[in-house]
């Protein structure tokens, strides 16, 4: 054997030690604990809500979390029949598109305003704005039903669209406001020089850069005024005028003993916003950051 053959000895110098082994770190248990716990809570009532309609009575009475061996779909028959479904189904949406673009429309303008324009109160305007996102709307309903009573205006679509609208709007002002402020303002000055208008500025420019925001106001407002139900079951008492939800709620007091029709109808009822939220996933999350990122 060679002398270049022969087997290196490595040693370590004098007062070095060798590198640590990398144990997990046990501080980070508990917040992993935790964040375990908070989708348990979440993840099992939905698979509640998911495999008991496909269930019939008997098998849900025998095991209340058993997945399901075939595939009953009866439930849903019952729960289409049992209601005034599509007729709910058409009043929430009336509500949810009308609240939604009218809220949308006004908050534009005024995020706009806010965060464009210079003028006197400004930051304090936008700051009573703000704060108004924090007023829980059962301490408004009563107020707001005598106020919509003289104008005899209950039991019509416009008072629930503009009381939906009214509410959902602090947070959508709130949001645009932060996005239209990160937007370079580069962009608005080479507008400007060109002649364009303020009103062609936010057509033309600012709204079509702020689709990520716009399509989260849009999922989170649809979402909020869809599962809404002390507004709609105060000012919209008329059977015919019923939201989904409030019909579903009656719908499932109806059938309270036969837990798989009720929750049939309750997944019937939260498959719009689901498909809503899919189809807006893509910029959901980015405008939901984004508008929280400045302000």
């Amino acid at each position: 054997m060679s002398s270049n053959d022969a087997p290196v000895q490595t040693t370590l110098a004098p007062g070095a030690r060798s590198a640590p082994r990398r144990w997990p770190r046990l501080a980070s248990l508990p917040k992993h604990l935790t964040l375990w716990l908070a989708a348990l809570t979440v993840l099992i009532p939905a698979y509640f809500m998911v495999i008991t309609p496909f269930r019939t009575q008997a098998a849900y009475g025998a095991d209340k979390l058993g997945f399901p061996t075939s595939l009953y779909l009866e439930n849903f028959t019952v729960a289409l029949r049992g209601g005034r479904f599509f007729l709910w189904f058409g009043n929430s949406v009336i509500l949810v598109v009308a609240g939604v673009l009218l809220s949308t429309a006004v908050s534009v303008l005024a995020a706009f305003a806010f965060a464009r324009m210079e003028f006197r109160g400004r930051r304090g305007l936008l700051a009573v704005v703000s704060s108004l996102m924090v007023i829980p709307p059962v301490v408004m309903i009563i107020p707001l039903f005598l106020f919509f009573s003289r104008l005899k205006l209950t039991s019509t679509y416009t008072s629930a669209a503009l009381i939906y609208a009214g509410l959902v709007t602090p947070f959508s002002v709130y949001l645009l406001t932060n996005f239209f402020q990160t937007i370079p303002h580069e962009i608005v000055e080479s507008a400007l020089i060109d002649g364009a208008s303020s009103l062609g500025i936010l057509w033309r420019i600012i709204v079509p850069l702020s689709a990520p925001a716009l399509v989260t106001l849009v999922v989170v407002n649809s979402l909020w005024i869809w599962n809404d139900l002390l507004i709609a079951l105060v000012l919209l008492p008329a059977d015919n005028m019923r939201t989904l939800m409030v019909g579903i709620t009656v719908f499932g007091a109806r059938f309270n003993a036969d837990v798989p029709v009720a929750l049939a109808g309750m997944l019937l009822a939260s498959v719009p916003m689901l498909l809503l939220y899919i189809a807006g996933q893509k910029y959901f999350t980015h405008g939901l950051v984004a508008g929280a990122l400045k302000g």
